[in-house]
């Protein structure tokens, strides 16, 4: 097992049965950056800061450094002599990654607008393509703005991961990978969605980002 895998279970034993669904994940979203391709996230309450979290993780560096390459430093510098080294060592390496519940304008106008339970569809359909993958989190399974989204993702052509509760909801039906930790009660859910996407970040910084 992956060491990082270890040390998550070892921690949070009851999350064993999830670990085939995560190597899953993890699979999903190795391949999907390794072709160029972004990540989206949505969720509600909690869940929309568990969204901004991933973001931030794996944005800039998690628990590593993730300096930029010497070629990529001499693109700075040769692009501007005596400040491009500068800049590039004030740069980190990022996985690109949006949280799709932080765009309050756009939310705010499509609710009032349109439909609030096609939020999520809208930008799924605005900044989605193929090959992109969408992290869904409803620890009910059931929030229609979420499962709206994860139709749109489907006939865009993106994979997509969801974190849910023990019973999966409808959600399970939609995604290409479901993480149901065995929990029923929101927060205690909530708990254990950190955990794993905290793992599968630690994951992928170690796969892109070797020290």
């Amino acid at each position: 097992m992956n060491a990082i895998l270890s040390s998550m279970t070892t921690r949070y034993p009851e999350l064993i049965g999830c670990l085939p669904d995560i190597e899953l994940g993890f699979e999903l979203l190795n391949h999907s950056f390794h072709q160029g391709n972004k990540l989206l996230l949505c969720g509600n309450g909690g869940s929309a800061a568990d969204c901004d979290h991933v973001v931030g993780e794996l944005m800039k560096g998690f628990i590593s450094k993730r300096p930029l390459s010497a070629s990529a430093s001499d693109r700075f510098e040769r692009e501007f002599p005596g400040e491009g080294l500068d800049l590039a060592v004030k740069l980190q390496g990022a996985l690109p990654a949006i949280s799709l519940v932080s765009h309050s304008a756009l939310i705010s106008a499509y609710a009032n607008d349109v439909d609030p339970e096609m939020i999520f569809a809208q930008q799924v359909y605005g900044y989605g393509r193929s090959g992109d993958v969408l992290i869904a989190f409803s620890t009910s399974g059931n929030s229609t703005n979420i499962l709206r989204a994860l139709q749109v993702a489907k006939v865009q052509g993106l994979k997509t991961i969801g974190f849910t509760g023990d019973s999966g909801g409808k959600l399970k039906s939609l995604c290409d990978v479901t993480i149901c930790v065995p929990w029923e009660k929101t927060l205690d859910i909530q708990e254990r969605h950190l955990p794993i996407y905290h793992a599968l970040c630690l994951m992928l910084e170690e796969a892109f980002f070797p020290k």
